[in-house]
């Protein structure tokens, strides 16, 4: 399965870039699944997505929402203003 995985501010910062495509391994299938999968590839981000919301096609996702080829992942941190 591919997705396009799209890094937004400090989750950005941490990869390096702003956008990916992967081809995902078999056992890869849910939003938390791929969490772990992001950490084992980017070690920069293991122990950061825990405040990390995931979007799946333009909508927020929940860790166990199932992912499909060609789904468009968005890693969002948390925004600060004032």
């Amino acid at each position: 399965m591919n997705v396009q995985v799209l890094y937004f501010a400090a989750v950005r910062d941490l990869v390096g870039k702003a956008e990916e495509r992967l081809e995902l391994p078999a056992d890869v299938d849910t939003i938390d699944a791929l969490a772990i999968y992001l950490c084992r590839i980017h070690a920069s981000l293991e122990g950061r997505l825990r405040s990390v919301r995931f979007a799946r096609n333009e909508e927020l996702a929940r860790g166990d929402d199932r992912l499909a080829d060609g789904d468009v992942i968005a890693l969002i941190p948390p925004v600060a203003g004032g």
